[in-house]
């Protein structure tokens, strides 16, 4: 829980001008495109057994994602109605209008993050349940004499990955609008998590789970599909607008790309 508060509260102690949230979202948008391409895609396919199935569950995802972004948010990139340019064209009307355009812009950029924080934060929440009963499951064996050190190995893999999940929600709430406190209160909730999925483990869950892994792989692969959207389609285009701190940006992008990477060698490694 602490690991996954730290990861929020990092957000909320640093001053966001526009230069530092635009590379917090690129860092993001490499975070998301490693989780899904190295983590919820490869956990979909062992649970389906089926590269196929995961293959369709993760378009499924993809597109439900956008078409999500595309008709629940305004988004306007033409001029407005009665344009100047298109009359007597008047210098003071064009910058009116130039403002206009660009507030709406800015309306549907926070907008579309609205709806990106909440796809993350589904995905990373269920990430967090499958986590915690992992992390029991592990204790548990461990407690049996199976490979004791086990549970600690899966342990430091959470604990080191957590922080980055909540610092993408939270993130996105930045970029999105959304007010401090409506911050706190999701990274609290989100801090649950793993936790909660823990105690699921010891009320019977882990069965459960493990009885269904088709409907956890099918899960997987749809958030897998949905993260891959957010990248690319929300995200990622950052890169391409602010052309100006390209350099800035390209090397977060490639740093949260690296950052889950390494979560995945540490996975595999313990």
């Amino acid at each position: 829980m602490v690991a996954s508060l730290a990861g929020g509260w990092l957000l909320l102690l640093i001053h966001l001008n526009h230069t530092r949230l635009q590379m917090a979202v690129s860092f993001v948008a490499g975070l998301m495109l490693g989780i899904a391409l190295l983590h919820f895609l490869p956990d979909a396919n062992e649970k389906l057994q089926s590269l196929d199935k995961t293959v369709w569950w993760m378009l499924g995802g993809f597109l439900a994602m956008f078409f999500v972004q595309r008709f629940f948010h305004f988004h306007h990139h033409d001029l407005p109605e009665g344009d100047p340019e298109d009359c007597c064209g008047h210098e003071h009307e064009h910058d009116h209008a130039h403002l206009h355009a660009e507030h709406a812009h800015t309306l549907a950029d926070k907008s579309a993050k609205q709806l990106s924080w909440v796809g993350t934060a589904l995905g990373l929440t269920l990430h967090s349940l499958l986590d915690g009963l992992a992390l029991a499951a592990a204790v548990a064996a461990g407690a049996q004499g199976n490979e004791a050190i086990a549970g600690l190995g899966v342990a430091l893999v959470v604990v080191l990955h957590k922080p980055f999940d909540a610092m993408a929600v939270s993130t996105l709430m930045a970029a999105g609008g959304s007010s401090k406190l409506s911050r706190h209160v999701l990274n609290g909730l989100f801090a649950l998590a793993t936790p909660f999925g823990a105690l699921l483990c010891y009320v019977g869950a882990s069965a459960f789970a493990g009885g269904n892994s088709l409907v956890l792989g099918y899960a997987l692969a749809f958030c897998a599909g949905s993260f891959l959207c957010i990248a690319s389609s929300d995200l990622l285009p950052e890169l391409q607008f602010h052309s100006h701190d390209r350099f800035k940006l390209s090397f977060m992008l490639l740093a949260g790309l690296a950052v889950a990477i390494l979560i995945k060698q540490m996975e595999v490694a313990q």
